[in-house]
């Protein structure tokens, strides 16, 4: 058994989403604020903790119909329900939070899930549940709701009557929304309900479609998953650091942390506690033990009786204890624990150099050690101490095994939030490697397809989502408001199934990401270079160039014109706005690369303009095509447009009679040298630089200095290039090229419209609030 997929509905960010779960290790990746925290919240609070709900757990969209339910129950209300109208639950269904989990169920595991049977003539496979938040009883809280809202609308109208002005003051409540931020718990639970297998349906567009309950739905009594599915997480916060558990700041307190923000020391106590405590139903092997602090013990006992024999003594001149009084006897209580409840407990031991004369084992407290190592032996323990709980090691499980009714749950789900929060990132690769084996290192689970495990991680590291297979990740992409409706909201993209099976472009993509590390699954926009001289230059453009581009998280990829389009399928999945800065790569048909001419036949080399944008190979029309026809459109949300060399402006001579003529560059740096002739006339250096610089003294038209400039391009080295630039002069002063700069200006623009959008969400969802 184990989760095939989930769907989210009206919680959060999640208006409708679908997640596709792997049989081992799910990785959640995304941009900021594109939903991950979102669906890790969702699976805390429907599967751990139903008490975590709040009113701000309501997609924002639907603040406002909710408010339309509490105006329409004060009309009805104010109206006596002269119209037949009576509160039902078809008024909510629409907007309440919802989790469908869809198991897998084989043949051998009926007997687990028949509390859950949609029909009795289901056969295994899929099988699903439905946990909503739902009111309790609709008549209840139409009555709870109208009553505050009576009493409110009574108070200010005698307000008003007494004072003969209205105040400008909102009484609570206000709306359904108000009514429900202090009285959502006492009206609102979850209930569980059963889902038909033969009518799910696959996403659309992105966007889940979960199916509607029947009208005569009933909610399955208790909690459906209990004894099916044991739910561990290690949320973000995980609170290391070395201040008690409330810190004085001025003259307040610190909140106490969490109860899952715990040390290192506390966790073993509790480990010990729960699996280890020979108190707690002995064996043979804790005999031994046990005799030690007995004996342990009777000593203790002798020696305070001693120490305090002088005391008793003096209180007992003092008329106590008399004659019929108890006597005052001094005992210990040993246990195990006490050995670890103090700071020391944990400490890590420094190594010494063998052979020291006289040497002694050096050790550090625990809050003395790196961040990162504390966080990386606390989660790891953690999962060992999950994966204990679940199989009921030692002494917790003694007692359960024991029982003739106990059944392991045949499957263990495991939530971690952004694990990679103070780790390097080679611990971090080395973690999420080895999470999901420490969950199975049992003797039980070794390849035992009757007990489960999954695993789900959120994160924003690319070192993570990098060593992770591309079938596991899911992709969480913002979509818009002006496509989403009233406020932005996200979709999920299961990377698997971007690329068919066997397809080799789907293998150099795996490849290429896993050998650059970028972070491709984080970023907000993509920028597609031709080599390593643009790889360096770029960012400066940006950075001195395009503030409002340059505060975006955009992701850099070195690949060439070539195999730039190998990586199409994915960016459109991505639905990331893409710009591939690539070369013309002029040639004569069917011969060697050449400088570029008009007029003469010649086609591009490259496969990205051929094959992708703009599907010419005629240089001639590529030198003279629209800028609109360089941008091919993903979708409604996204575009990908390609920056080639185009015809630009120069005066070569520095002669006062010069005048301005037509360059056609080749490539990335003559395109650079033609707009920086000033600075390149004046640049002293060696390699492309001083061709360069003699190139320009030499030549009297553009067409002299573009074949100059061709030529040392033949046998130049480009990386170099860019590295001698960066050496001799400021990148601030360079003029970006003309092709790069209307590039990056259109993606500038593409970000700047989607801020707005989120800009304009933020207003409608203060109207909803309000």
């Amino acid at each position: 058994m184990h989760i095939e997929f989930i769907e989210v509905s009206n919680f959060r960010k999640l208006k409708g989403v679908r997640i596709d779960m792997a049989e081992d290790t799910t990785l959640l990746v995304g941009a900021n604020n594109s939903g991950k925290t979102s669906a890790m919240h969702a699976l805390r609070h429907f599967l751990v903790d139903g008490g975590r709900f709040s009113t701000h757990d309501f997609t924002l969209s639907h603040w406002h119909a909710i408010n339309q339910i509490g105006d329409a129950w004060q009309t009805m209300q104010q109206g006596g329900d002269t119209g037949g109208s009576q509160p039902s639950m078809d008024d909510w269904g629409k907007v309440l939070p919802s989790l469908d989990v869809w198991l897998r169920v084989e043949k051998g595991e009926i007997h687990l899930v028949r509390s859950i049977l949609p029909t009795l003539a289901w056969k295994p496979g899929s099988i699903g549940v439905r946990l909503r938040l739902e009111p309790k009883n609709v008549d209840d809280l139409y009555r709870d709701f109208t009553s505050a809202f009576a009493a409110a609308r009574d108070t200010k109208a005698a307000a008003v009557a007494q004072l003969g002005d209205e105040l400008k003051v909102k009484l609570w409540p206000h709306s359904m929304m108000d009514f429900l931020e202090r009285r959502l718990r006492a009206h609102f639970s979850l209930q569980a309900y059963v889902l038909d297998p033969t009518k799910t349906a696959v996403p659309l567009n992105g966007i889940a479609r979960p199916q509607p309950l029947p009208a005569s739905a009933i909610p399955v009594a208790g909690n459906p998953l209990a004894g099916l599915v044991r739910i561990h997480e290690i949320n973000a916060q995980r609170g290391f650091d070395n201040v008690s558990e409330a810190s004085q700041v001025g003259d307040g307190k610190v909140a106490s942390p969490r109860k899952e923000t715990r040390k290192l020391s506390e966790q073993l106590r509790s480990y010990y506690t729960n699996h280890l405590d020979p108190f707690d139903s002995p064996d043979a092997k804790d005999l031994q033990a046990l005799s030690a602090i007995e004996g342990a013990q009777e000593a203790f006992d002798a020696r305070l009786h001693d120490g305090f024999s002088s005391s008793l003594k003096e209180v007992s001149g003092l008329g106590y204890p008399g004659v019929s009084d108890p006597r005052i006897k001094i005992s210990t209580r040993i246990r195990p624990t006490d050995g670890m409840n103090h700071e020391a407990a944990v400490q890590y031991e420094i190594d010494m150099k063998p052979g020291l004369s006289g040497a002694i084992a050096l050790a550090l407290p625990e809050h003395s050690n790196g961040l990162g190592y504390q966080n990386l032996v606390s989660m790891v323990f953690q999962l060992m101490s999950f994966r204990d709980a679940w199989m009921r090691v030692g002494k917790a499980g003694k007692k359960a095994r024991d029982d003739e009714n106990f059944q392991l749950e045949p499957l263990h789900l495991v939530l971690i939030e952004e694990p990679e929060a103070h780790l390097h990132a080679q611990v971090q690769q080395v973690f999420i490697r080895k999470a999901f084996d420490i969950l199975r290192d049992h003797p039980d689970l070794k390849a035992n397809p009757q007990l489960r495990s999954q695993l789900v991680v959120s994160t924003h590291s690319s070192h993570i989502a990098h060593e992770a297979e591309f079938a596991n990740l899911r992709y969480f992409r913002r979509l818009p408001a002006s496509v989403a409706g009233d406020v932005p909201v996200s979709t999920v993209v299961n990377v698997s199934e971007v690329f068919g099976k066997g397809d080799k472009t789907a293998d150099f993509a795996k490849r290429y990401l896993r050998t650059t590390h970028c972070d491709l699954f984080f970023a907000d926009a993509a920028i597609l270079v031709e080599g390593p001289a643009e790889r360096m230059l770029v960012p400066h453009f940006i950075r001195h160039h395009f503030s409002h581009l340059h505060q975006c998280y955009l992701t850099l990829l070195e690949i060439g014109g070539a195999h730039a389009h190998r990586l199409e399928p994915l960016l459109k999945h991505l639905g990331l706005p893409t710009l591939v800065i690539t070369d013309l790569d002029a040639q004569v048909p069917g011969g060697a690369a050449t400088q570029v001419l008009r007029g003469q036949g010649q086609v591009t080399n490259n496969t990205t303009l051929r094959s992708w944008v703009p599907k010419l190979a005629e240089v001639d029309d590529l030198l003279d095509l629209d800028a609109n026809k360089r941008v091919l459109a993903f979708d409604d949300l996204s575009a990908v447009r390609v920056a080639y060399q185009l015809p630009v402006e120069v005066t070569v001579s520095d002669a006062a009679e010069a005048k301005a003529e037509e360059a056609l560059p080749y490539t990335f740096e003559d395109a650079l040298v033609f707009a920086n002739l000033p600075v390149f006339r004046a640049l002293d250096g060696t390699g492309l630089v001083k061709k360069f610089k003699d190139g320009i003294a030499k030549s009297a038209t553009a067409a002299e200095l573009g074949a100059s400039l061709f030529e040392s391009l033949k046998t130049g080295k480009k990386a170099e290039f860019a590295l001698d630039v960066l050496a001799l002069e400021d990148p601030a002063k360079f003029i970006v090229p003309n092709y790069i700069d209307e590039g990056l200006s259109w993606l500038e623009t593409q970000l700047t419209k989607r801020q707005l959008e989120v800009v304009e969400a933020d207003a409608k969802a203060a109207e909803f609030e309000a």
